[in-house]
């Protein structure tokens, strides 16, 4: 007996066939710990306006009777389900890995758990995984999209369901984006690598179509110039993409064959850097390499890779919390937040091994 009446409210015993109980209701818990259903909720949904003693009895009695809240029948009470949708290209790349747990973070701060799908950059699958996650209730989505301007984001903007754009600039002011400069991205890739004396500098990366590749590239043809330029495009940016182009690199005559590559990014760096090496060609003094995103792996290669470095736990961080003001708050105002790229600068450019040369 608890602090009331010692008798709990009655549960539907099961019949034939059926689970031996069924589950526990808010109307249990209450009767057991001896306080109103209002109470149990405020206990659930506002613990600190409850008396620690009172808050005790409850959760005690939640834990006696296995009580598990009713996400389905909340989300049908307030019209949210406490969860946010987090759309992404692809679930193998380890930046993704990074933006996902930064976005993490800050929803679980918020009270709100993430649903995780991927696209593969395929439209359909986009079209699908939204209208999911619009049957789920979510607060909001945050995306990676193909199209920035699709008719489906349109649609649940329309909805009063907030969007924000991951890695991508919204296509207008009436839509929040959190994405980086990948024109200044290409431009630090290519002033650090004509700084180191190269003159032949290939541009390694495939997904020309994709806008970031295309920023990034623009920028290293106006600092560099087109005569200093091979650009090699195999269609995937993969470890194994990186290799088939040092097999292109290697194959090439001396006097034109490139000294210096820009990678799309670390992935096609370091299966570049592995194919090099079993060529027997030494980076950095024979061939400079600088990779794109800074991956946890890139400081890990067999020779650390110099690569520029994009915010991807930043970039989470600052996409929810856009999310989360629009999902919450009645003055929001959009934003299209652009943020800088770093150089991370290692052994594989060569950087490191002049200032050690360099007297002090």
């Amino acid at each position: 007996m608890r602090g009331g009446s010692s008798t709990r409210s009655a549960t539907p015993v099961a019949g034939p066939g059926e689970e031996d109980t069924l589950a526990a209701t808010m109307r249990d818990v209450a009767a057991l710990a001896g306080v109103s259903v209002m109470t149990v909720s405020n206990v659930l949904n506002r613990p600190e306006i409850v008396r620690p003693p009172t808050r005790q009895r409850v959760l005690d009695a939640i834990e006696e009777l296995g009580f598990v809240r009713n996400a389905s029948a909340r989300r049908l009470r307030s019209g949210r389900s406490s969860t946010i949708g987090l759309v992404l290209l692809d679930l193998s790349n380890a930046v993704f890995a990074v933006l996902a747990r930064s976005v993490e973070d800050v929803a679980s701060a918020a009270g709100l758990q993430v649903l995780l799908c991927a696209t593969h950059g395929r439209p359909e699958r986009e079209a699908a995984r939204l209208e999911a996650l619009v049957e789920q209730g979510v607060e909001g989505v945050l995306i990676t999209p193909g199209d920035p301007a699709s008719p489906q984001l349109a649609a649940l903007r329309q909805r009063r369901i907030p969007v924000v754009l991951l890695d991508r600039p919204a296509s207008g002011p009436d839509a929040c984006s959190v994405s980086v400069d990948d024109g200044l991205g290409g431009r630090l890739a290519a002033e650090h690598v004509l700084s180191l004396g190269h003159e032949r500098i290939a541009v390694v990366g495939g997904q020309q179509r994709s806008p970031h590749v295309q920023a990034r590239l623009a920028a290293v043809h106006e600092v560099t110039g087109e005569e200093h330029l091979s650009v090699l495009s195999p269609d995937a940016v993969t470890v194994a993409a990186g290799r088939e182009a040092a097999a292109l690199i290697v194959g090439m005559p001396a006097a034109r064959r490139p000294t210096a590559a820009i990678c799309a990014n670390d992935l096609v760096a370091m299966g570049l850097l592995q194919e090099m090496l079993r060529h027997g060609v030494a980076v950095p003094d024979e061939f400079a390499i600088v990779g794109f995103d800074d991956i946890e792996f890139a400081a890990a290669a067999a020779v650390p890779l110099t690569s520029v470095r994009r915010p991807w736990q930043e970039l989470g961080r600052r996409a929810t919390e856009l999310l989360l003001d629009e999902a919450r708050g009645t003055d929001h105002v959009h934003q299209q937040v652009l943020l800088r790229p770093t150089l991370a600068v290692r052994e594989s450019s060569g950087a490191v091994q002049r200032a050690r040369r360099t007297p002090a």
